[in-house]
């Protein structure tokens, strides 16, 4: 089952990013670590189905949860996740799949049971404690960058820390790219200071209008970011918040997205 869970190609890609462990002692050794695949397979596995970590088959996975939310600590800590993710996006770009004249953003509220940090009041869910997504994407609906709020923070607030977060994007010949050419976004981010500001980056806002009749044509484009909640959502630990620790939360939420970029990309071959 661990085999199944981290794929050949998926593992080629992660083993290169795992900090080195240290060398085990000559006398009292003690246990033997588990494998970083088998630890990885157990990561995987609670973010496909939401079982607490203590309830983590340990005879199908190979390892208890404990140890695989230890390694998820250490991975998260390391910065895994993001390089894991920019070096997707880089394969993708140099398949020729990945459009970033076109970028749409949004944000989505998940449920937070344990509370912690990035949660707060939500407005949609009757002030029960929550967070929220954000998240930027391409034409073909790939996940650019990732955000983790407190369910009270707005939508618009994070529209240029989720803009700068983009990673300069490498896998052609040339500068990396890093910048849109065009944002789509719904009315809740319709402020002049933040056209504004994309404006001053070379970037064109295509932002919906408060007040405005409905029809503009911009649904036409921006479906593509609520199409990849969907692809998100998927993975069941993402639909609600478990993690006290935001970091770690932030981290399943990038190997979410590195998942669906690295499933993109199998079309490609």
């Amino acid at each position: 089952m661990s085999v199944d869970l981290v794929p050949d190609d998926l593992w080629a890609r992660v083993a290169p990013l795992l900090p080195p462990r240290s060398a085990r002692r000559y006398r009292y050794p003690g246990r033997k670590p588990v494998d970083d695949r088998v630890a990885l397979a157990g990561i995987i596995f609670v973010l496909r189905t939401n079982v607490a970590w203590r309830d983590v088959p340990a005879e199908k996975i190979g390892c208890s949860g404990v140890t695989c939310w230890r390694r998820l600590r250490e991975w998260t800590e390391a910065g895994v996740w993001p390089r894991l993710h920019e070096m997707l996006l880089a394969q993708l770009r140099a398949a020729g799949m990945l459009e970033m004249d076109d970028v749409a953003v949004d944000g989505s509220h998940v449920r937070a049971l344990k509370g912690g940090a990035h949660t707060g009041p939500s407005p949609v869910d009757r002030g029960r404690t929550g967070s929220k997504h954000h998240v930027i994407v391409d034409r073909p609906r790939h996940p650019l960058a990732v955000s983790l709020t407190g369910g009270n923070r707005h939508d618009v607030t994070q529209l240029m820390p989720l803009v700068e977060a983009i990673p300069p994007v490498r896998g052609c010949r040339g500068r990396p790219r890093r910048r849109p050419r065009r944002l789509f976004a719904d009315r809740g981010y319709d402020y002049d200071k933040y056209r504004a500001l994309l404006r001053a980056r070379g970037i064109t806002p295509q932002i919906a209008r408060r007040g405005a009749a409905h029809g503009s044509g911009l649904g036409k484009v921006r479906w593509v970011v609520e199409r990849t909640f969907a692809w998100l959502h998927q993975f069941k630990r993402l639909r609600t918040r478990s993690e006290v620790r935001a970091d770690l939360h932030q981290g399943l939420l990038e190997l979410a997205c590195s998942i669906i970029c690295l499933r993109r990309l199998r079309r490609s071959f």
